[in-house]
């Protein structure tokens, strides 16, 4: 190990936590961002540790944070984001303001890290870059739209920024996981929980990082993490009638 520098987005809960702590422990140096600061601190001391209190949505914020992770760790080699929010409800019953920040937030917050991050990976030729996307970016649900929306942007901003960049020496990793056992989950649970949510049970955050180091070691884009991931995925692709069939008769709408 050559102590590489890995930046994390959403390190301060759930899957973004766990990866930084995998990393640490592998003997990666770390920068650790988050605008939860208590969830920043539940990580390990460790002098290869930068956490960083930034909020995604401010592009300025995002570029200051890459520019101290390399003038005190170095040369960023690996890009996870994984900052984001799930609060559910009826797309006419949430705020407007609400939406906007899940907008700004999943779908923002990629762009400011994009935008901050590869053009030094690509001046190298040399990188990773993980984007946290969801099978929600697939697979539209009741009372997911506003979060749905945030995904398939993440998507399609993630896909085309991969294939422009093809041969150019980073790899690209887009995850689609299905719910996960984090606190990301719990904003669901305290808002609204769709009757669909269960028959696609919740996968361990475990199961996810598993799956991303497996992509990253093949130079594969695509990752959907559990047992029924990829066809729910390939059943919505081909029968989306059907699938939306399925959906209102299981949500008894």
């Amino acid at each position: 190990m050559d102590h590489k520098v890995v930046f994390i987005t959403g390190a301060g809960s759930g899957m973004g936590q766990l990866y930084a702590r995998k990393m640490l422990a592998q003997g990666w140096k770390v920068a650790a961002l988050d605008v939860n600061q208590s969830g920043l601190n539940e990580l390990p001391d460790s002098p290869k540790l930068l956490r960083i209190n930034v909020d995604v949505s401010d592009s300025q914020a995002v570029l200051a944070a890459v520019q101290q992770t390399e003038s005190e760790l170095g040369h960023i080699y690996r890009v996870v984001n994984a900052a984001g929010i799930m609060p559910l409800s009826r797309i006419l019953d949430q705020d407007i303001s609400l939406i906007k920040k899940i907008m700004d937030i999943n779908y923002g917050g990629l762009v400011n890290v994009a935008h901050a991050t590869l053009p030094g990976l690509l001046e190298r030729k040399s990188g990773e870059f993980v984007s946290f996307a969801s099978l929600a970016g697939h697979l539209p649900v009741f009372y997911v739209g506003a979060y749905n929306a945030s995904k398939f942007a993440v998507i399609a901003y993630t896909e085309v920024l991969y294939q422009e960049n093809r041969g150019r020496g980073v790899n690209f990793t887009c995850v689609c996981p299905p719910p996960v056992q984090t606190p990301l989950l719990n904003q669901a649970r305290e808002t609204v929980w769709p009757k669909i949510f269960g028959i696609l049970p919740a996968i361990s955050p475990e199961t996810v990082i598993t799956k991303i180091d497996r992509a990253l070691s093949k130079n594969q884009f695509w990752v959907f993490p559990g047992p029924v991931t990829k066809l729910s995925w390939l059943f919505r692709r081909y029968f989306p009638a059907l699938t939306w069939r399925f959906v209102r008769a299981y949500e008894g709408l």
